[in-house]
């Protein structure tokens, strides 16, 4: 180490002691040390990556990520012992000029860091300490680049994540094995395939993510902004990627927008009015299968519950005792709707609950639903992608709603699992020009769960009635 002065070491005495706070609060460290106010994004980020094992940030450009991953990068190498962090991007350009020289400026703002912490080309590490303590670069070429780490305390930060191949995040994911080993993945969101797309949908419930729009940034340039709406228009995938964060609709066929499911979780907000109670029951027909029970009213679930491997009399019991707390906290309910999917083993619990609704007189409204029956609106071959499709039409209009300044129609609840099986479903045109939803059988073959929760949801808020099966009157 540097020789120290009695200032120095004041400073480094002082900084030792706030290691413990700084270790669970890195926008303190960042404020103190680096002299660097996060924004708001960046320090739930901050946040997070202190807290939990994977986080995934989609943004535009210029809102400031290069800077947030430098400074992260030096509060784990500065305040954990021993630690590993491993810095990589698809190119040497991004990750040497951009990303490593941006860990450069940040360091040499901190007359702390400048005096612990050597800072080279390829690796940055603690004085006396370079072989176990340190930060690397190491482009993403090939994925034995990324392979012989392991450390209790490890962090990779992935710059661009969206450009670099799956083989490559493979390795990445691999080598996170240890109590304390941690993922940062940050990009432009420029691809709808790849580990980097799928933290956002499939795995989202396995990472903390976030998004970030330059409509939303003060460090975004507002003429650059007009000139991509000028060129290439609000809505194109230019746009999208660049200014919005969202991914490209180019190469995706699911059959719900990410975007719209985000914003009905995150942005609509009401209250939940009314004297109806609708509950939809999905029923699991496997062990791995979740049975999922929502009770909504006026646009919004007010309770639910999940649970695995139980009977069809169990399940009938969790439905009536659901709808007695519903009822007891909201005495003004008056008119009860149940909907259950009624095919396989659903049949078991509708045939039970108009058993028990005769039998004590409960005056409840039982419809069994079977997915596959025809639709009434022709633009669907069964009633099934139907009903999705009508709570894609929500979950749009709610979108719609905003920019004219009107209340939205569906609030989703804070459930990632759900927000994943939502916007996780593909579709195709039948020979007959009708809509179908994948089948969940084609979407276990692509490594997904069945859409259990998404499925009771679209049972609790899609229009049916009895009649006439399905109606978007």
């Amino acid at each position: 180490m540097s020789k120290e002065t009695p200032d120095t070491k004041r400073r480094l005495n002082a900084f030792k002691k706030r290691i413990p706070e700084y270790k669970v609060n890195p926008v303190l460290f960042c404020k103190e040390m680096l002299n660097f106010t996060p924004d708001d994004w960046q320090a739930e980020v901050l946040m997070d990556i202190a807290a939990n094992p994977r986080v995934s940030v989609r943004s535009g450009q210029g809102v400031g990520k290069t800077g947030l991953e430098a400074t992260i990068a030096l509060w784990f190498l500065s305040c954990f012992p021993y630690p590993k962090v491993v810095c990589t991007a698809p190119t040497r350009q991004q990750l040497h000029d951009v990303l490593w020289a941006e860990i450069s400026k940040w360091q040499d703002k901190s007359p702390i860091l400048k005096t612990i912490l050597k800072w080279t080309k390829t690796k940055i590490y603690m004085r006396n300490y370079e072989e176990r303590w340190f930060a690397t670069a190491r482009t993403a070429t090939k994925p034995e680049n990324m392979a012989g780490f392991h450390e209790d305390y490890m962090l990779f930060i992935v710059d661009e994540a969206s450009g670099i191949e799956d083989r490559i995040m493979e390795t990445i994911l691999g080598t996170l094995s240890g109590p304390y080993n941690k993922l940062l993945m940050c990009s432009n969101p420029t691809r709808t395939s790849g580990v980097f797309y799928d933290s956002h949908n499939r795995d989202r419930a396995d990472y903390h993510t976030h998004k970030v729009s330059c409509l939303n940034s003060t460090r975004t340039s507002k003429e650059n902004i007009a000139m991509l709406k000028r060129k290439y228009g609000e809505g194109s995938d230019l746009w999208r990627v660049r200014v919005e964060g969202e991914f490209p609709r180019g190469e995706s066929d699911t059959f719900i927008a990410l975007e719209v499911a985000e914003f009905a979780k995150n942005d609509v907000r009401f209250e939940s009015i009314g004297h109806k109670l609708i509950v939809g029951v999905d029923v699991a027909r496997f062990g791995d299968d979740e049975t999922t029970i929502y009770g909504q009213i006026g646009g919004k679930v007010v309770k639910s519950h999940f649970h695995h491997k139980q009977d069809t009399m169990t399940t009938t019991g969790r439905v009536l005792r659901l709808v007695d707390d519903i009822k007891t906290e909201r005495p003004e309910v008056d008119e009860v709707e149940i909907r259950v999917d009624d095919s396989g083993i659903g049949g078991a619990v509708t045939d039970r609950l108009n058993e028990i609704n005769d039998e004590k007189g409960l005056g409840y409204t039982i419809i069994g639903v079977n997915n596959g029956s025809s639709a009434e609106d022709q633009h669907y071959g069964n009633l099934g992608s139907e009903m999705w499709g009508h709570i894609k039409e929500l979950l749009e209009e709610n979108m719609s709603n905003y920019m004219l300044g009107v209340p939205g129609v569906l609030e989703l609840p804070d459930d990632e699992k759900l927000v994943t099986q939502l916007t996780s479903r593909k579709w195709r045109m039948g020979s007959n020009g009708k809509i179908y939803l994948e089948r969940k059988e084609d979407m276990k073959k692509r490594g997904l769960q069945s859409p259990d929760r998404a499925d009771g949801l679209v049972l609790a808020f899609a229009n049916i009635i009895v009649d006439s099966g399905f109606s978007f009157g």
